[in-house]
């Protein structure tokens, strides 16, 4: 629905039934099935239920046909839990957001948990992979660059395994960006550079940077002051290799959490070998 229609709306946001709530409904309903259940009973079948009174009335009403509510009837009546997801809803995108955003947190429990609520509820496992595959580009970054290989050999693994087997692999990946250092350096680099680009004018390749395959462009001048970098010590130049307009912009800004700190450390030493040969 477009904000046009919205706003001529009332919105409710409706919640789950609590297991409190359920149980009281399902009370209720005893006479008229006339069978007697025990608040234990009543619950299992609440609590199984996650939320949705008319699983728990079904699942009341099949344990009921017998005659008499039993644990028997009950466990048969239940079969295997069905959890509560949408795959195209709202409750889709609050799981994979949790999942992703205890991964963020460094929290390794927390995110398996959401991560095992997702395989339970018979998530498409590439779908998950595609997201743990961002998150290793998103939020660990260069801190830890194999993060990213841990994830593309988990998205092969699932791949090639499927399903159960396959889900220890997510399972193993998604622990692995818990506890990796976190960096989104790169991920705010390229926005910045891209709003620059966006916003500002299309810059003219300068010519030391240009190709030259042919005499006459090479006698406008293509390539004319190119540094060829192995040709200078350490492979460090001082050719600037930003439109003039741009020269000395910085976008991406590494952190001091694992292996960015080097990072950073290698681009201050880049820098003042480049200050160097300028002098």
């Amino acid at each position: 629905m477009n904000a046009a229609l919205l706003s001529r709306s009332k919105v409710y946001m409706l919640r789950a039934l609590t297991t409190e709530e359920i149980v009281v409904l399902l009370r209720r309903s005893l006479p008229v099935l006339g069978v007697a259940a025990s608040d234990e009973t009543l619950e299992q079948i609440a609590t199984a239920a996650n939320g949705d009174a008319r699983s728990a009335y079904n699942t009341l009403e099949v344990a009921a046909s017998s005659g008499e509510i039993t644990e028997q009837s009950v466990t048969d009546a239940l079969g295997r839990k069905v959890l509560l997801y949408d795959k195209t809803g709202e409750e889709h995108y609050n799981l994979i957001s949790a999942l992703h955003k205890s991964v963020r947190s460094s929290d390794p429990d927390a995110a398996l948990y959401w991560l095992a609520r997702m395989l339970e509820s018979g998530e498409d496992r590439m779908y998950i992979a595609r997201r743990v595959v961002r998150m290793a580009i998103e939020d660990i970054g260069l801190a830890d660059p194999r993060a990213l290989e841990q994830c593309m050999a988990m998205q092969q693994c699932v791949h090639f395994l499927g399903m159960p087997e396959g889900d220890l692999a997510i399972a193993q990946a998604v622990i692995y960006l818990s506890v990796a250092p976190k960096s989104d350096a790169s991920y705010r680099a390229l926005g910045e550079v891209t709003q620059e680009v966006q916003a500002g004018r299309a810059e003219p390749v300068p010519m030391h940077l240009r190709n030259a395959p042919t005499r006459a462009m090479k006698a406008w001048g293509y390539c004319s002051g190119y540094q060829h970098a192995h040709q200078f010590e350490d492979a460090v130049n001082q050719m600037e290799c930003l439109p003039e307009s741009l020269a000395g912009h910085r976008w991406y800004h590494p952190t001091d959490r694992g292996l960015e700190k080097r990072i950073r450390e290698r681009l201050d030493e880049i820098r003042a070998l480049r200050e160097k040969v300028k002098s």
